[in-house]
């Protein structure tokens, strides 16, 4: 896989990377990724966080007509956790996966396009290291909004295997700050969305909500190896003085201010 052109990343950047061992529930995990984009905003760091979701996860893309979408009452007595995320983009199932999160200046990626390419070409590099090939898609017009789950349909960028996608990436511009996350499938479970949908379609397929998930990536691969090979990779492939992470208490400290967003029910069905 080519590498995409960086644009400012030097030895002297700080930079920060964070394999968070503790799975969290969405409101938790989008609370902390707002906050790192706060933290590149406001303080110019970067970050690299790994993350997994604890229950498992429906989440929206912040402008996503998710009440138009989704039965909110077929969710609720299923006892599906939601939540909606700070950046754009369609619904995705947060269940057998690797999640990661990049933050940073917006000039350390130049563009959002520059930033999806380069960020999406990093993570195709490191599958390739652990003898997933993977390529990136050919360019073609985005799907609406209203046009399902993420994972549906492939855009230009996103990152294939097996002609299948396997991350499904949003973006969000704050000040002069990108954050940039998304979800690497270790299986397939993202039928759970179309089940979740509104209409008897998703009420009837329901069932399989409980069925083992499929290898995605060619083989079986833990989250922990993906991540550490992802956190290599970026470290070589980005310059700059990297700092690891054990644990990130003032970033959690920080997040409890954007909780109360992430958890309102109101914030997540608010279109």
């Amino acid at each position: 896989m080519a590498r995409a052109e960086t644009a400012e990343w030097t030895e002297r950047e700080s930079c920060f990377l964070w394999i968070d061992e503790t799975p969290r529930p969405g409101w938790a995990n989008m609370a902390i990724d707002q906050t790192l984009l706060d933290r590149a905003e406001l303080l110019g760091e970067s970050w690299l966080r790994l993350y997994a979701w604890e229950p498992h996860c429906l989440s929206f893309g912040r402008h996503e007509p998710a009440t138009r979408r989704y039965d909110a009452e077929r969710i609720a007595a299923r006892g599906i956790d939601t939540v909606r995320r700070p950046t754009g983009g369609r619904a995705v199932w947060h269940g057998p996966e690797l999640t990661y999160a990049v933050a940073a200046p917006g000039p350390r990626f130049g563009s959002l396009q520059e930033a999806y390419l380069e960020i999406h070409d990093m993570i195709g590099h490191a599958l390739g290291q652990l003898g997933i090939e993977a390529v990136l898609a050919s360019s073609r017009r985005s799907d609406p909004l209203d046009a399902g789950a993420c994972f549906s349909q492939p855009a230009g960028g996103e990152v294939l295997v097996g002609g299948r996608k396997v991350v499904g990436s949003a973006q969000l511009r704050q000040g002069g700050a990108l954050l940039q996350h998304g979800s690497i499938l270790l299986a397939d479970g993202q039928h759970v969305v179309r089940e979740l949908m509104q209409g008897p379609a998703g009420h009837d397929s329901f069932s399989s909500l409980g069925e083992t998930a499929l290898p995605l990536l060619g083989r079986s691969l833990a989250g922990a190896e993906l991540a550490e090979e992802i956190a290599d990779t970026a470290a070589i492939r980005w310059p700059g003085n990297w700092n690891r992470m054990t644990a990130a208490c003032e970033v959690i400290e920080a997040a409890s201010r954007h909780y109360p967003q992430f958890r309102s029910p109101v914030w997540t069905w608010a279109r």
